[in-house]
């Protein structure tokens, strides 16, 4: 990635961040991956499990429509806010890899990113089983957990989450190389999650972030298919930073902050 440094990557991607700031930005991850989870465990619970609205729009492709549209908002919304701004607002591990690889993340922060975006999921499910009591344990909730459709194989899912993964960390990649461009990041990966969930809910699961599909598995027990949703989205993430990296090399992404500005909150400049 070295032919892609400039005056905007290099300080940030050669920066060693203390162990302090590392500490700290997992922790606003953390907190972000955990608004996230229970966010979507909630809007699952009263889109597609028992509630008013799940009986009055009994299809569940039309339920899935919803269920992105919300998750969407709530995405850029946690990109947007104020923890989100500070901490780069990346809430999935595929995004932090894939910043790295780009050359404008450090990688020291890398693991720490990782584990903090896990540990976020986990406790987020935790929590809306809390609030909403048993129903989010039973099915159609089952604590949002994802499975993929009848007659699906490990490696089609497999190849789907990684494609899936890969088309948004290009487009993501691509947006972030121009600081007009850049602003709309947030409001782009909301649109490209939703509409994931939206189009993939009934066949893949619609996951393409390790940690969507970390807390709910583990909390349920029904850790099938985990291996794929963890692993797939960050060889996607790889591939599609490689491939931006080949086919723009002269233009290298500006910032690791999805909110689209430089570390210190200032708008990006070319």
């Amino acid at each position: 990635m070295s032919h892609q440094a400039d005056q905007h990557s290099l300080p940030l991607a050669n920066a060693a961040p203390t162990a302090r700031v590392i500490a700290g930005h997992s922790a606003l991850e953390c907190i972000l991956t955990f608004v996230l989870l229970f966010g979507v465990t909630t809007i699952i619970r009263w889109v597609i499990g028992p509630s008013t609205l799940s009986r009055a729009i009994p299809q569940i492709h039309a339920q899935l429509v919803i269920v992105g549209g919300f998750v969407g908002l709530l995405l850029a919304g946690l990109i947007l806010s104020r923890p989100g701004k500070i901490s780069g607002g990346h809430i999935n591990p595929a995004i932090s890899l894939a910043m790295w690889r780009f050359g404008v993340f450090p990688g020291v922060s890398v693991a720490p990113y990782i584990v903090a975006q896990l540990a976020g999921s986990a406790l987020g499910v935790l929590a809306a089983r809390a609030a909403w009591g048993p129903v989010a344990g039973d099915p159609p909730v089952v604590d949002s957990v994802l499975q993929p459709g009848h007659g699906w194989t490990a490696g089609e899912l497999f190849a789907a989450e990684a494609v899936s993964m890969g088309v948004i960390v290009y487009f993501v990649g691509y947006f972030l190389q121009s600081p007009a461009r850049a602003r709309l990041v947030p409001w782009l990966v909301g649109f490209l999650i939703g509409a994931a969930i939206a189009v993939l809910g009934t066949t893949t699961g619609g996951s393409v972030n390790p940690a969507r599909q970390f807390g709910p598995a583990v909390v349920s027990g029904q850790l099938n298919y985990l291996w794929v949703y963890l692993l797939a989205p960050m060889v996607g993430a790889a591939v599609a930073a490689a491939l931006l990296d080949r086919g723009h090399r002269h233009r290298a992404v500006l910032t690791d902050r999805l909110c689209g500005t430089n570390l210190d909150g200032s708008p990006l400049r070319g």
